[in-house]
């Protein structure tokens, strides 16, 4: 027995088909989203409209002396330049302070893909017969990690997993 995977569109339930472009929109944030980044996929035609429907923002973030942790808040960029009464905002943000990014460590810690705390995340180096079996075994705990962070999950039926990872093919 074989089995066939149809690929749909995310937003319209459309068939697509192997020769169909497909984009891929990935939301970061969204408040119906609970486990953090996710990925759908549609035909560019679905999608042609998403920059005329962005919105000019201001994303911030507010440390309050009382607060260990900074407030993010996205506002419209209109209504974050009106708080700027003295000097224009875009003055203002000319002339400000930047802020920079905290420092890399210097040697990246190097992972070990044999365990299941790091088991199928994409990498460049040569998958270990030890991650394999982790993959294989215990797919649904790795699925689950790996949609926690974000990142792509591992699809059996995908044969570029398949191989990767030696799941059974259909032939």
């Amino acid at each position: 027995m074989g089995k066939k995977t149809i690929r749909v569109s995310d937003f319209s339930g459309t068939v697509l088909q192997p020769e169909d472009e497909v984009v891929r929109i990935v939301v970061l944030e969204h408040p119906d989203l609970v486990a953090g980044p996710v990925q759908l996929e549609a035909t560019p035609v679905e999608v042609e409209s998403i920059d005329d429907a962005a919105l000019d923002v201001a994303v911030v973030e507010v440390y309050d002396q009382h607060d260990g942790e900074p407030r993010r808040v996205v506002l419209t960029a209109s209504e974050f330049d009106s708080m700027a009464t003295d000097t224009p905002m875009a003055q203002l943000l000319k002339t400000a302070e930047r802020v920079r990014p905290p420092k890399a460590r210097k040697s990246a810690e190097r992972l070990d893909y044999g365990t299941i705390e790091h088991a199928g995340k994409p990498h460049r180096g040569r998958v270990t017969e030890e991650e394999s079996r982790l993959v294989r075994e215990q797919l649904d705990e790795v699925n689950k990690r790996l949609a926690d962070a974000g990142i792509r999950q591992i699809d059996p039926a995908d044969p570029e997993h398949a191989a990767r990872y030696g799941f059974p093919t259909a032939s």
